[in-house]
């Protein structure tokens, strides 16, 4: 089946009329877009990717490269991508694709649903096969659950589908988009130990708000509580509030790091700044055969 064909089958099985559609998007990628007065979205299958988020009274939430590469063997860059297995490098293999194996599968729609309010529950689910047993070992199942309304809800569950325990990293790889990164300012992680990545992991103590003037790549260690992103020059502050994850990634690759990615504009690196729930580390999760775990992250805005 081409993949006209594959977008048409999916739209007819699933879409809601005048609320959420299966549509090909850019590179002909298959994506969900939903509508309704609520807000807006967009969620590419390709990776389970929500790629846009924009709240009724607010412009767009979610920051998208327009260098990015639509490619079915390239990841998406920005929006937010799920991590997993692992976080970052993978520890014994270098080679191994950044950020895991999940990010560039097309994960498979399982249904689409709205309620009398007007919100929009989208279910994507993907799981282990013969090119992710080479690099991990494991038969798991993930199911992305994301609910798009006034605030944007994404749950993501990983259910062990093997005879033996295993331990994996995860994270929901929120790019915000914001007016100039220089300006913002992190609030909630004031006194939080975190391990800053771009000193060998060295663990240092935050004092204040998080003002951004380098390359930040730090991980906050046993935070449960919300994370919120001040944007003057937007005049709105993004928070996100989460459940079952123990550290918050703060990123920004700054000009000399956006320079060594192919998909990221000279300048985009300043509209953007990515806070996100995750799971790495010492955090890791362990999940014993036929045990699940779960992990939210919950997307709001409010004007200044």
């Amino acid at each position: 089946m081409d993949a006209t064909a594959q977008i048409d089958l999916l739209n007819l099985r699933f879409g809601i009329s005048g609320i959420a559609q299966v549509v090909a998007g850019n590179g002909g990628l298959p994506k969900i877009r939903v509508t309704t007065q609520a807000a807006s979205a967009e969620i590419y299958l390709h990776g389970a990717q929500v790629t846009s988020w924009i709240p009724f009274g607010f412009d767009e939430v979610i920051f998208v490269s327009g260098s990015s590469h639509w490619q079915s063997v390239r990841a998406i860059r920005g929006g937010i991508p799920i991590c997993f297995p692992w976080f970052r490098a993978k520890s014994d293999d270098p080679k191994a694709p950044a950020h895991g194996v999940v990010r560039t599968q097309e994960w498979r729609l399982d249904s689409i649903t709205a309620d009398s309010e007007g919100t929009v529950t989208v279910v994507c689910s993907t799981g282990s096969d013969e090119d992710t047993r080479r690099l991990w070992p494991h038969e798991f199942r993930l199911v992305h659950r994301i609910t798009v309304g006034e605030t944007l809800r994404m749950e993501l569950i990983a259910t062990n589908m093997g005879t033996n325990p295993f331990q994996f990293e995860e994270a929901l790889h929120t790019y915000f988009r914001v007016g100039q990164v220089q300006s913002v300012r992190v609030q909630g992680l004031d006194g939080v130990s975190y391990l800053d990545n771009t000193d060998a992991n060295r663990e240092r103590i935050q004092s204040g708000d998080v003002v951004l003037t380098k390359t930040t790549d730090n991980a906050y260690l046993n935070t449960r509580g919300t994370a919120e992103v001040v944007d003057p020059v937007l005049h709105r502050t993004l928070e996100t509030a989460k459940k079952n994850s123990a550290t918050t990634i703060v990123w920004n690759p700054w000009q000399q790091g956006a320079a060594s990615l192919a998909d990221l504009g000279n300048d985009e690196w300043s509209q953007m700044i990515c806070v996100e729930a995750s799971n790495i580390l010492g955090a890791a999760i362990s999940v014993a055969p036929g045990a699940e775990h779960s992990m939210v992250s919950t997307l709001s805005v409010r004007a200044d």
